[in-house]
């Protein structure tokens, strides 16, 4: 066992109407960067969560260097060597770094002491931080640096990352590899999970591919392509979207110079955004999280009211109609927290599916609910767009992060939208669900909608936008088209570099 950190012997979990986790068997070597693979639904969540101590396996065994691992609490992980950083940050945005970092710790320092380590850390690391500034003043890719390094001020053996490059920008990825390389040349393992697999083939030494709860392969990602690594997780041809030649119509949204102040102290005000988007146009929008993104969707969506003669379709005022209103008239969208925001987490999916689709699906007409017609549309969002769930009677937390984005995105695109903003519509999904998502998109735009796409997948924004422009700081950058956009000139646009440069070539 000297060349193994941990094994995982036949671990199974299983929940009501699903098998999670089916017999899981893999080794992780002292300094390997080990990707864990499987389309949403998998059981990659599941199978990390049981490492970590948050669940307990029904059957099999871990070894940790040599030894029965059987963790009851995170706490109990992180004794042992085992640290994560999950997906979703969990940071305290009124506290500072140091005093986040702390709260995580189970024996802290004392402050001086904690913001000399944490100084110390992240200077070796090539992850700056200042232990005093506050969290709600960072950007994305500054929160992940405090993840970070709370895990290694606690000299971890294993370092588990929830696809972490989710929210950077390509300069930041680069950042983040460095450093995910120092750790593995000083012999930390990692349990790296993402769904860009180009990222994994730059990165990993090995993946184990999980499909339904099972492991049905293991590859060399530096020797694999990114389709045959995509095509292994589902089981079948990977299917590429195709941008179908369409001619753009006449404008069908404009954006007057809308201004919004920020909603709450670490929200972002916008600065006379002004933009035009035609029927049959999906218009790109870059940014690193956190720079306006939540605010410009809640300016199209209705969330927040506009001054008359700020926001138009079809030529129609709408700046001062509320949501449902919109929706009436075809303007509907769908915000990057799927948990809370786009779905009620404790109602079922027929419920969740009544919530935005009662207008334009006519699901209460006289305002009784109209249940079979509820249920008949959430039966048809499940269907098309392949949501992994035992019944459209579950929970929306139940699902798999990835199966709710699809049926939330699937809600949306299957009421014949006119406008669709979406933020991050691919958000934590694997790769064929990512390209059936991005397919229905496109034919949406096919038919005469103008589809808005907030995302901070440069990929995602050059494989279907026609046109791009980025946010930062609240303001937009003049749209550009994309055909001959480079990766790196929209990352630096999207980091709020070059902004002389971006906005003289757009001229």
């Amino acid at each position: 066992m000297t060349d193994t950190l941990l094994a995982l012997d036949g671990l199974t979990k299983a929940y009501p109407g699903v098998i999670a986790n089916d017999g899981v068997s893999f080794r992780i070597a002292p300094g390997e960067v080990h990707a864990l693979l499987g389309e949403n639904g998998a059981g990659k969540s599941t199978l990390v969560k049981m490492i970590y101590g948050l669940v307990k396996p029904d059957a099999g065994r871990m070894a940790l260097r040599g030894a029965p691992y059987t963790p009851d609490r995170p706490s109990e992980a992180r004794t042992n060597g085992v640290a994560m950083v999950f997906q979703h940050f969990s940071l305290f945005e009124a506290l500072d770094v140091a005093e986040n970092i702390a709260l995580g710790m189970e024996n802290p320092p004392r402050r001086r002491e904690l913001a000399a380590s944490i100084r110390q850390v992240s200077h070796d690391y090539g992850l700056p931080l200042d232990p005093a500034r506050l969290v709600g003043e960072l950007s994305a890719g500054e929160r992940q640096r405090v993840e970070i390094i709370r895990c290694l001020l606690q000299n971890p053996r294993l370092l588990i990352m929830d696809e972490p490059t989710s929210v950077l920008t390509p300069q930041e990825v680069e950042i983040l590899f460095a450093t995910l390389r120092k750790l593995s040349s000083e012999g930390t393992a990692i349990l790296y999970i993402s769904h860009k697999l180009d990222e994994i083939r730059a990165l990993c030494d090995a993946a184990t591919v999980l499909r339904r709860g099972k492991v049905v392969g293991t590859c060399v990602p530096r020797e694999t392509t990114a389709r045959e690594m995509a095509e292994l997780m589902v089981g079948t041809t990977l299917h590429t979207p195709e941008r179908r030649h369409r001619e753009n119509g006449e404008t069908l949204l404009e954006l007057r110079g809308v201004s919004l102040p920020a909603a709450t102290p670490f929200g972002t005000n916008l600065h006379a955004l002004s933009l035009k988007v035609q029927a049959g146009e999906v218009m790109g929008i870059g940014g690193v999280a956190g720079n306006g993104q939540d605010e410009f969707l809640s300016v199209l969506s209705g969330e927040s009211l506009q001054e008359p003669g700020r926001v138009f379709v079809d030529g129609v005022d709408i700046g001062a109609l509320p949501p449902q209103t919109r929706r009436s008239l075809g303007v509907l969208a769908a915000p990057e927290e799927r948990l809370g925001h786009a779905a009620a987490p404790d109602m079922t999916l027929v419920e969740n599916a009544l919530l935005t689709g009662s207008v334009r699906e006519k699901l209460a007409p006289h305002g009784l609910v109209n249940w079979a017609a509820t249920r008949a549309f959430a039966a048809r969002i499940i269907e098309a767009f392949d949501v992994r769930t035992p019944n459209a009677d579950v929970a929306a937390r139940a699902l798999s992060g990835g199966n709710l984005q699809k049926f939330v995105i699937g809600r949306e695109i299957l009421q014949a939208p006119r406008v669709l903003v979406v933020n991050q519509p691919t958000w934590g999904v694997d790769a064929a669900a990512a390209a059936t998502i991005r397919q229905a998109l496109l034919d949406l735009a096919g038919q005469g909608a103008a589809v808005i796409v907030i995302s901070q997948d440069l990929d995602e924004l050059m494989e279907i936008a026609d046109r791009f422009a980025a946010l930062n700081a609240g303001r937009l950058t003049d749209p550009r088209a994309t055909a001959g956009l480079s990766l790196d000139e929209i990352g630096l646009m999207m980091g709020g570099a070059h902004d002389m440069e971006v906005a003289h070539a757009a001229q």
